[in-house]
């Protein structure tokens, strides 16, 4: 199919799904209570780490938003879509956007969760990522007025990335990348005085890696690295047996480390097969990850100071699935997995998948990146509101990259239009939709407060 008849389906759609229809946000009289939903997610999470995750979400409405995808993912289900669809990140809200080490060890902007990916609507991206603004921006005290202009930015950043997307090549779409560098110099152009920041926020992530996660998570027993006991947060691997039990736990994660190194490439194999298992260990992660298992496994080189940490979690079903449909991969580490690749423009060497059978015999999907390779994340709490602006325009940008890599950027851009009708109308959405976050905060609150259930904030 050309150009031109890619176009006439986005303009379409266009007839079909108005752009301004995007700006309504109204509750179903029959909407799902939001504390609810989150207590099905808990069913199939570690029992004891649950009350860890209500406690960081009912820290304020921003950090509610964060866990709630699986909340914002059923009502965003009963907004208006174009039928056209993209590998959806399914959680694109702006804490999952962040620096991280290319391959080529230069430090690019990218997207970096990935947990509930699957094919879907490109809008319900743009909607969680528009209300993340707006619910940030209420967070600092910024007055709505300064909310807008951060929510417009990223609108008005996606739709034009998109519209330059759909006349650039194939090629040029998939190798296109923010790099780090170039970044810092349009801040500093914009907002010299926070340059300073990000520039030592950049200093910190380089230096974020195996190294000093070995130092920082490890310690010398008997002549052998393990990693320390911070219970719950970090917990070794020993004291998760049953009392009385032991097990040759090296020949246990040799077996899974072999089945995952079966789904690199085989440069990647070879370079695993470099390093010696020594310890793992469980490690408490995020805000609505919490309570998923999580581990980190530690690995050696031609020494104890040659280290590779990786990071194995566990992956369920995307909250997207009820919704748009299953996915393709029987193995949901294998979902991530694939989705990242298509959607970022460059991966951890090290990210593959594995299944594994946990301590209870049931069977369980995982996938494996690095624990830390040069990761920064955005500190909110100490945006400007020029730079939420900034932010915006940054996270826009990147996402209508990751949709233009895997759907129909021509007809996406069609439908966009060259008009600001669909900033506009996200704009309202996000104002309204960070009304309803703070009432499913304000409800989760109620249910812990009440005793429906235990939160503990750690």
């Amino acid at each position: 199919m050309d150009a031109p008849e890619r176009a006439a389906i986005g303009r379409a759609a266009r007839s079909e799904v108005r752009r301004s229809s995007h700006a309504t946000w109204e509750p179903t009289e029959d909407r799902a209570d939001p504390v609810a939903i989150l207590e099905r997610q808990a069913t199939t999470r570690v029992p004891e780490l649950v009350p860890i995750r209500y406690g960081r979400m009912s820290a304020s409405p921003f950090a509610f938003f964060r866990g709630a995808a699986a909340v914002m993912a059923a009502d965003l289900a009963t907004t208006p879509i174009s039928g056209l669809r993209v590998q959806a990140c399914g959680d694109a809200h702006l804490s999952n956007f962040g620096a991280f080490a290319a391959p080529d060890r230069r430090l690019v902007f990218d997207l970096n969760d990935f947990d509930e990916t699957l094919p879907g609507p490109w809008e319900w991206d743009v909607k969680r990522l528009a209300a993340s603004f707006a619910i940030a921006g209420r967070e600092n005290g910024f007055k709505r007025k300064q909310r807008a202009a951060a929510v417009l930015s990223a609108a008005r950043s996606y739709r034009d990335s998109m519209r330059a997307f759909a006349s650039q090549s194939n090629l040029e779409v998939w190798y296109a990348r923010l790099d780090v560098e170039a970044v810092m110099a349009e801040i500093e152009a914009e907002d010299p005085r926070a340059i300073g920041r990000v520039r030592k926020g950049v200093d910190k992530a380089r230096a974020k890696d195996s190294l000093r996660a070995l130092k920082k998570l490890t310690r010398e027993v008997d002549g052998e690295l393990q990693f320390i006991s911070r219970p719950p947060l970090i917990v070794p691997i020993e004291e998760l047996l049953p009392a009385g039990e032991s097990r040759d736990l090296s020949e246990i994660f040799k077996h899974l480390l072999d089945a995952y190194r079966e789904t690199l490439p085989i440069d990647r194999q070879h370079l695993l097969d470099g390093y010696t298992f020594r310890h793992i260990a469980r490690k408490v992660v995020g805000v609505g990850s919490v309570g998923t298992r999580a581990w980190a496994v530690l690995l050696t080189g031609s020494g104890d100071n040659d280290p590779l940490v990786l990071q194995a979690k566990e992956a369920e079903a995307s909250v997207l699935e009820p919704y748009a449909g299953a996915s393709r991969y029987r193995n949901h580490g294998r979902r991530v997995v694939e989705g990242q690749r298509l959607m970022q423009a460059a991966s951890d060497i090290f990210l593959g998948w594995c299944p594994a059978v946990g301590f209870d015999g049931r069977d369980r999907d995982f996938y494996l990146r690095q624990l830390w390779d040069w990761k920064l994340s955005i500190e909110v709490e100490r945006l400007s509101p020029r730079g939420l602006e900034i932010y915006g325009r940054m996270c826009g940008w990147t996402l209508a990259r990751a949709h233009a890599r895997s759907g129909d950027r021509v007809a996406l851009a069609a439908y966009l239009g060259a008009g600001d009708a669909f900033d506009r109308a996200i704009a309202e959405f996000s104002e309204t939709y960070a009304d309803q976050s703070e009432r499913d905060h304000a409800a989760l609150v109620a249910a812990i407060d009440s005793g429906r259930i235990l939160a503990e904030r750690i």
